[in-house]
């Protein structure tokens, strides 16, 4: 059996079988993952990605837009924020810069650029990424080192609510979908690294580096 590609845990157990590939979960941490030999090639997602998506920016430009209007709620200085694992041309964010907000950005096919990657930030968005990571222990060490003590970690990804359904679930369909997570899981990394979980139901989990606040989601 593999070990776990977020907790390392070195038990993991066959969870699901399909014509295409086999699924396995983790007993500690609660992700479902694909198995390593069944994901895409990085040739193959590179012709996926390496393109924009009208559909998926405007989401990202919405879900960027909450965040940081809640954000504004909390403290009055400007915020520098980093979008990791998408990207958003400059005419959509002018909002932002007007303001008086930063949004540095890294996709490592869109904006590739190492130096984001260095910098610390007051917040993480992560919008529809999550669920690509094939080893999610290395990007979610890399996010936790780029947050400011304080700082929030947004992430935009389909829950598993209900593991029995998992067969139905059409989430799992996508190849280069190839990790899906709990509240369980969210609550294991908030444990285990120091964050407080804020909110995780839906597609929405929020984190914070150290303390909590009064932040809430926009019904």
């Amino acid at each position: 059996m593999p070990r776990c590609p977020l907790c390392q845990n070195r038990y993991p157990s066959r969870f699901f079988t399909d014509k295409k590939r086999s699924y396995f979960r983790c007993p500690g941490c609660q992700l479902v993952f694909a198995d390593l030999h069944s994901q895409l090639p990085p040739q193959v997602q590179k012709q996926r990605f390496n393109k924009l998506n009208p559909t998926k920016q405007k989401q990202l430009s919405l879900f960027i837009n909450v965040l940081t209007e809640q954000l504004a709620g909390i403290t009055s200085e400007p915020l520098i924020g980093l979008n990791f694992g998408g990207f958003l041309p400059s005419s959509v964010l002018t909002l932002l810069q007007q303001q008086g907000h930063t949004l540095n950005q890294y996709d490592p096919f869109l904006a590739p650029d190492l130096a984001a990657l260095r910098q610390s930030y007051d917040f993480v968005c992560s919008y529809r990424v999550f669920e690509h990571f094939n080893y999610p222990l290395r990007e979610w060490g890399l996010l936790c080192r780029t947050l400011k003590p304080g700082g929030f970690l947004a992430i935009s990804t389909r829950l598993l609510t209900d593991p029995r359904q998992f067969a139905k679930w059409h989430y799992k369909n996508n190849p280069a979908h190839v990790s899906f997570y709990c509240q369980k899981t969210f609550d294991y990394l908030a444990v285990h690294h120091g964050f407080t979980l804020l909110f995780a139901a839906n597609d929405l989990i929020l984190m914070q580096k150290a303390a909590g606040s009064d932040i809430k989601r926009t019904p």
